[in-house]
């Protein structure tokens, strides 16, 4: 066979065919944007800004070296206030965790990594590293929560100290979890006694571990620093020198500062003296200051308090030039006083309306639904008047009215939804969004007598039947999850009388509220409170003043205040950090605040409702007994009262206290009972416990919570759509006066009260389908209840409780 001839034949693809120009209409999206391969065809008459064109290399290239530029920018703008030789210190918080752990040592350790001795004190001091031109400012600290949360707030860095011998105790994971959850900047671990492991083999093992347990709480942390190895020291305090600190938002926008020196003049009328280095936004004089636990104080002037500086006049004498106190800032006409309640000349509503409000409800005939007492002589609808500033109200009076004509709804310090508060969804008692479905078509007779005649119980026999109901029901406390909020009346109590503050509701989410019928029942103080229209707007009105103007931050002052309790004098140790924080303005009124809080899936215990709890926010702590109630957003602004916040819920907290602009972390901490057991049966050795944690959400007096009481009844009998109900009251009187109140089933049905059937409460009613007999059927009301005053904190967090008897409210009794 002839071998093959060398020719230039190459083999192509003949069989392929492309499609015709002609068939490119009939091409899908994704083919035409394949074959674009991006390209943009330039379409005449179409304008197209420079972001819509496809820029050039150059272009590119230029874009991303200004956004270079930019973050070099942003850079130096965080760093320049530790810049110089007169910046700021960097302030850097040291925290023991274990009970061996040794502050003192660890900041000797830190020192000599770079070559510097100096004595470690156990107040705040600096020292100064020349390798890195910059100066550090240690709080040494000791195991103790009110000293640790001070110090963190006002720290750039904090450096947690564990143990390579003993593990985290209780106290250190409280003061742990406490530091985390109220805003902490960049954190650093370190390990004591690693060396002294033996054998060295199982070193990494132990460090390992530690490692495990820091990023359990903080992921983000790389490794734990050996104080034992002088290389790994060195390391950390090049970070603490170069490093930019992540700062914490809340406290950015506001004027703060660490307390260095505190002269204190003998008497509350003669100033006391605050020096330290302004951090954060401008100081201004006329805001006011919150120092510590001391409370709200007036700056009466801002001074400079520049250290003195040596120069060298020979070659071994020194000199100190002297300081000259230069005054840098006082307090003008557009300052802030101390009150934090209107004047009582302000009142939101006439004398008139008040007394018209106060109306004894005995001459009506039934219960307020909605807005419209049924089956009453007044026959007409009673409608809530839009609130008005008093006339002759004076500026000072204004204040106390938020202006809701500027709104900044688009803003970026818009960091908070109100839609992370989850909402319930929607029960039969609910009102209107708890409907079941249609009814099944009766396809078959019933099984009930067509009629029955309605025989008088016996009284004896009745009141044996309503004690068996009841009693194959559970205990209260059982009942809370699966059936809140229900009561049971005594067959001797007049239902009317019992609940004359409640009223019904058709909806609980979209029905309106009637405001009138609640000014009898509202605190004295409840027209002297702020009222904030427009929480947002109002907010970035006072955090965009706080952005201008004051004592430039990194300037080291002395604050003249005045005022100053005589407990606070006697309480002060200068190891134990001070902090100052500038108030936004209004932040001193009260009104009726509102924060989230979150109670974890791991709490051993429910918290009741007007439990006494300590809550920090910010640079407050407060004594509060907080209503709980549900989140979300509703038309009518009604949110219903829950009794318990059990374990893994989140509910809205209520109190009247300070406002707070923005989402400021909180914390909530109870305080425990001498002799009290965990959950499994060991002593509770801490007298604090931190048991939820939430943040600040916008205040508002306009917020109406709702206590809701649940009666319920039992089917008698049953002849299709129409029923005879018993045990829901017990005489003729109160079927009457509630006779206009919507009916609700457990399964969903609704219906209406038709007809009264004898003296002893029975009635009958109609419903929208066939009830069940084993149903149950209920009627909700509701009432609004007004959250309680809460009071500055005296004394620090972790003094154990006293023995005295607990409050002594009973929720679940409070019916009237």
């Amino acid at each position: 066979m002839p071998g093959l001839v060398a020719t230039g034949h190459s083999h192509r693809p003949t069989t392929k065919v492309a499609n015709k120009s002609f068939k490119s209409r009939k091409a899908t999206k994704g083919s035409l944007r394949d074959a674009a391969k991006g390209r943009i065809p330039a379409e005449k008459g179409q304008r197209k800004t420079p972001h819509q064109q496809v820029m050039s290399k150059f272009d590119r290239r230029n874009q991303a070296k200004q956004r270079q530029l930019e973050k070099h920018r942003e850079h130096v703008k965080e760093t320049s206030v530790f810049a110089g030789k007169d910046g700021a210190p960097r302030n850097v918080a040291v925290i023991p965790l274990c009970a061996d752990c040794d502050t003192a040592a660890a900041i000797r350790s830190l020192n000599g990594s770079v070559d510097i001795e100096s004595d470690v004190t156990d107040h705040p001091f600096r020292v100064s590293i020349d390798r890195f031109k910059q100066k550090l400012q240690y709080i040494p600290l000791k195991r103790d929560l009110t000293t640790c949360l001070d110090a963190a707030r006002v720290a750039d860095f904090v450096i947690l100290i564990l143990s390579a011998e003993q593990e985290v105790d209780d106290l250190g994971e409280l003061v742990l979890r406490s530091v985390e959850s109220q805003g902490l900047s960049t954190i650093f671990s370190v390990v004591q006694g690693l060396n002294k492991i033996e054998p060295a083999k199982q070193r990494l093992s132990v460090l390992g571990s530690l490692k495990s347990y820091i990023t359990h709480f903080h992921p983000e942390q790389e490794r734990v620093h050996n104080l034992d190895n002088r290389q790994e020291t060195a390391n950390l305090m090049r970070s603490l020198c170069s490093t930019t600190p992540k700062g914490i938002r809340w406290r950015d926008e506001r004027s703060w500062m660490l307390v260095e020196d505190v002269k204190f003049n003998g008497s509350e009328s003669e100033p006391t003296v605050l020096t330290g280095v302004v951090r954060g936004r401008g100081l201004k004089a006329d805001r006011l200051i919150q120092v510590g636990d001391w409370g709200t104080f007036q700056i009466e002037k801002i001074t400079s308090a520049k250290l003195p500086t040596k120069r060298k006049k020979g070659e071994e004498t020194m000199a100190v030039d002297e300081v000259i106190e230069e005054t840098l800032d006082l307090p003008t006409e557009d300052r802030d006083d101390l009150a934090d309640l209107a004047s009582e000349e302000v009142a939101m509503e006439d004398d008139e309306d008040m007394d018209a409000a106060t109306t004894v409800t005995t001459s009506k005939k039934g219960v307020l639904l909605d807005e419209h007492h049924y089956f009453s002589d007044d026959d007409e609808l009673a409608t809530s008047q839009p609130r008005k500033l008093p006339k002759g109200t004076s500026k000072y009076q204004s204040a106390w009215y938020l202006d809701d004509a500027e709104s900044d709804d688009g803003s970026d310090l818009d960091d908070f939804e109100m839609e992370d508060v989850q909402e319930e969804a929607a029960r039969p008692e609910d009102g209107m969004e708890g409907l079941a479905g249609p009814a099944q078509t009766e396809g078959a007779p019933t099984e009930y007598a067509k009629s029955v005649m309605f025989e008088e119980p016996d009284e004896e026999e009745d009141a044996m039947q309503l004690e068996a109901y009841r009693k194959s029901k559970r205990t209260e406390a059982e009942d809370d999850l699966e059936f809140p909020d229900e009561i049971e009346l005594h067959p001797g109590v007049l239902a009317r009388e019992r609940l004359a503050k409640y009223r019904g509701l058709k909806s609980l989410r979209t029905s309106p509220w009637l405001e009138d019928e609640d000014r009898a029942h509202q605190p004295e103080e409840w027209t002297r409170l702020l009222q904030v229209p427009n929480y947002q707007g109002s907010r970035a009105s006072a955090a965009r003043e706080a952005l201008v103007g004051g004592v430039a931050p990194g300037t080291r002052v002395n604050i003249y205040i005045k005022g100053v309790p005589v407990f606070a004098q006697k309480a002060y140790t200068p190891g134990q950090p001070i902090t100052l924080f500038s108030l936004l303005r209004h932040e001193q009124k009260r009104t009726a605040v509102n924060f989230l809080i979150n109670l974890s899936s791991e709490a051993p215990t429910s918290i009741k409702a007007k439990e006494e709890l300590i809550m920090q926010c910010g640079p407050r702590r407060f004594v509060i007994n907080p209503l709980f109630s549900q989140g979300g957003n509703t038309p009518n602004d009604v949110h219903k009262y829950c009794r318990y916040l059990h374990p893994g819920q989140s509910a809205v907290a209520t109190f009247v206290g300070p406002v707070t602009w923005g989402a400021v972390p909180a914390l909530f901490f109870k305080r425990t009972a001498p002799g009290a057991v965990d959950e499994d049966g060991e002593p509770i050795t801490l007298p604090l416990t931190l048991v939820a944690t939430g943040t600040a959400l916008p205040a508002s007096t306009s917020r109406v919570i709702a206590k809701r009481a649940i009666l319920t009844g039992h089917p008698y009998h049953i002849h299709k759509k129409i029923v005879t109900i018993r045990y829901m009251f017990f005489n003729r009187e109160d079927v009457e006066w509630f006779k206009a109140l919507p009916l609700w089933t457990r399964r969903g049905r609704t219906g209406y009260m038709k007809e009264c059937l004898g003296t002893h409460g029975y009635f009958k009613a109609t419903f929208d389908g066939r009830i069940n007999p084993q149903d149950s059927i209920g009627v909700s009301l509701y009432k609004r209840v007004w959250p309680r005053q809460a009071k500055a904190l005296d004394g620090a967090l972790m003094e154990p409780v006293s023995n005295e008897n607990e409050d002594a409210d009973a929720m679940d009794a409070e019916i009237s």
